[in-house]
């Protein structure tokens, strides 16, 4: 399997206290199965980091679940961006203004990871994998469909994540909050796997994926290749709330997807309502891990 291009989201995990409760929250939300807990693969993420398991939609990977081993960590859904070195980014992200969280960390076959964050203190992940380890469906119910950062400090992070990792910003002057898109030049020429110009057994995704993805309401098509977007805590959200990282799930449906976390437990914090992009939700699962997910009717077939 190819590698994902470089600075693309390439995975996506959420840490829980209660990993079997996570299990049945995400398998009759979404869907999903579950790999094997842990076991010899994962002797080296155990060792690190405790229990860990790969869920699975239609057969194909698309997250992580893993048991926190220390309660005072928080209960959150993390996104990785794919790198070819992980150690030379680290080290262009401490000399950004970032900062080191985890340590590059060899884990076996499955590649190099390492956690970091930014000048705001946004945790993010990074994964080297040559193998390609990763999504194997993104775009599409059940999988990770888009990635936006929450700060309060635009002026810093924005020139941070450009240097680091490249992005290409566009800000949305019509929109009616602060949004930028991030894209990478030449995406589309320079996915060799992932999440685009896929073979068989490599993500799946909908065709037209790669370029405008959902942001907020009232804005307008990104560039050709974007993957993720930028917005502003405003005085409208709580003051406690950290930056971070808001991962979003392709769905059928966002009204049933919402009331499905309700009934399961989890609850719902900016209720169904629509964009230009379909129709999206921001959620909280039963443990406390916040997430979104979006619904596109008009681009998926019947399946």
């Amino acid at each position: 399997m190819a590698a994902f291009a470089e600075s693309t989201p390439c995975w996506v995990d959420v840490s829980l206290p209660d990993l079997e409760a996570g299990k049945r929250f995400y398998g009759e939300l979404f869907g999903w199965t579950f790999g094997q807990d842990s076991g010899a693969a994962y002797g080296h993420y155990r060792a690190a980091y405790g229990h860990y398991t790969e869920a699975f939609s239609g057969g194909r990977r698309v997250a992580g679940l893993a048991a926190k081993k220390d309660g005072r960590m928080p209960t959150v859904w993390g996104v990785y961006f794919a790198t070819s070195d992980a150690v030379a980014l680290m080290d262009r992200i401490t000399r950004a203004g970032g900062r080191t969280v985890q340590p590059p960390t060899a884990l076996g076959p499955f590649g190099v990871m390492a956690q970091a964050a930014d000048p705001a203190g946004a945790v993010f992940g990074l994964w080297q994998s040559e193998e390609g380890w990763g999504f194997e469906k993104t775009g599409l119910p059940g999988s990770f469909c888009w990635t936006e950062l929450y700060t309060r400090d635009k002026e810093r992070v924005d020139p941070f994540y450009e240097t680091v990792f490249g992005f290409r910003g566009t800000d949305l002057p019509d929109s009616s909050v602060d949004f930028r898109i991030w894209s990478l030049a030449g995406t589309e020429a320079a996915v060799v796997g992932g999440a685009a110009d896929s073979e068989p057994g490599q993500a799946d995704t909908e065709p037209g994926q790669a370029g405008a993805e959902p942001g907020p309401a009232d804005t307008e098509p990104g560039p050709v290749g974007a993957i993720g977007g930028r917005s502003v805590i405003t005085d409208a959200f709580p003051a406690e709330m950290p930056a971070h990282f808001l991962v979003y799930f392709s769905v059928s449906d966002c009204d049933t997807t919402a009331g499905t976390v309700v009934r399961l437990g989890g609850r719902i914090t900016t209720p169904p309502f629509d964009i230009q992009y379909g129709r999206m939700a921001a959620l909280m699962d039963n443990q406390g891990a916040a997430f979104a997910v979006l619904a596109e009717p008009e681009r998926w077939p019947e399946r």
